[in-house]
């Protein structure tokens, strides 16, 4: 009698998007009635939510209108999810769900097809590189949530980030290495890492997320190899919106630099694995314009790394990772890597 494989289940969490122009606003009230986006109590964080995403939703139809109405990223991460199972295969029967924090599909009914799956154990891997509050700590918690109103008793490792992972540095580096040749034809390139922002307060309180973003471009510059030991980069932040003062510099004002300088410019969205309404519209339509307004010599932006095989490699081995370790909680970077000063990181017990 053959043995029965034991069936693994790996939950890849990602933001979630509208899927039809009617979906906007009720994406954009769960955002922001998310905590650990905005911290007050309730029934103040509801009102909030509430009011913001009244006043944004008109703002967020004419991006989505360049998107067919619909976010792509639902679609792209299920075309990851099945790329990964293919890279699993020799772990047992493992099946691959998309989790979304914002829009369908969300925690409760994943946890509810998960549970009819019936695992023997689950894999908790954000598609979030670098860890933060604000993504794969309310992506996790949420989960954890519903798995408990589930009742999904399973044997459960949480990958919390993977900054440095060398598969993911590798494709990131791959598509760097491609846009550099091509943007060096009109002159010495300027790589600008462009990762989505945060308040300043955020990071104030612990959040490891900047310092990791950080670890991320460097390590990218290194694998390029000596080829690139003297090439001109630097690390800025996209996506500002509302009075609180945020990280920087701003991606705005690093095309700004670059429009001075005129030098050409190759914009690598470090901390997306997949391509949305920030990638394709934000960055090829607004930062394009604005750089071309600025007198920026040339605007080549990197693709996300979506299925690269480096990238979908490297998620198969975190999650063989996982699955090998006695602890309940793994990363990318072989044990805690955060300074001290870092008291968000996950590492230190806050999952």
């Amino acid at each position: 009698m053959a043995e029965e494989k034991t069936r693994i289940a790996v939950i890849l969490f990602n933001l979630g998007g509208p899927d039809q122009p009617e979906s906007i606003e009720p994406f954009l009230f769960n955002l922001f009635n998310d905590p650990a986006i905005i911290g007050a109590p309730n029934p103040i964080r509801w009102l909030l939510a509430k009011m913001i995403s009244r006043r944004r939703a008109p703002v967020a139809a004419e991006i989505y209108e360049h998107l067919g109405g619909k976010s792509p990223l639902l679609e792209l991460t299920r075309d990851q999810a099945q790329s990964l199972e293919r890279e699993l295969r020799d772990q047992g029967e493992v099946r691959c769900f998309v989790c979304m924090r914002y829009w369908h599909p969300m925690s409760e009914e994943v946890a509810h097809e998960v549970e009819m799956f019936s695992p023997d154990r689950i894999v908790l891997l954000p598609l979030y590189p670098q860890y933060s509050t604000t993504t794969s700590e309310s992506s996790i918690k949420d989960w954890r949530r519903a798995a408990k109103k589930a009742g999904l008793d399973v044997d459960t490792r949480t990958i919390c980030c993977y900054p440095t992972e060398p598969g993911f540095v590798e494709a990131v580096s791959e598509l760097v290495g491609a846009a550099y040749a091509e943007a060096s034809k009109t002159g010495a390139p300027r790589i600008l890492f462009s990762a989505h922002g945060l308040p300043k307060k955020v990071i104030a309180r612990g959040d490891p997320y900047q310092w990791q973003v950080e670890q991320t471009a460097a390590a990218v510059m290194a694998r390029l190899g000596d080829g690139f030991a003297s090439a001109d980069w630097s690390v800025c932040y996209q996506s500002r919106v509302g009075p609180l003062e945020w990280i920087g510099p701003a991606t705005e004002d690093e095309l700004t630099r670059a429009g001075a300088d005129k030098v050409p410019v190759v914009l690598v969205p470090i901390a997306f694995v997949s391509e949305h309404s920030e990638t394709l519209v934000e960055l090829d339509i607004e930062y394009r314009e604005e750089a071309h307004r600025l007198g920026v010599p040339a605007y080549h932006r990197v693709p996300a790394v979506g299925v690269r095989a480096a990238f979908i490699d490297g998620l198969a081995g975190l999650v063989r990772a996982a699955l090998g370790r006695e602890a309940t909680l793994s990363d990318g970077c072989g044990g805690r890597t955060c300074e001290a000063r870092f008291g968000k990181c996950a590492q230190g017990g806050r999952l």
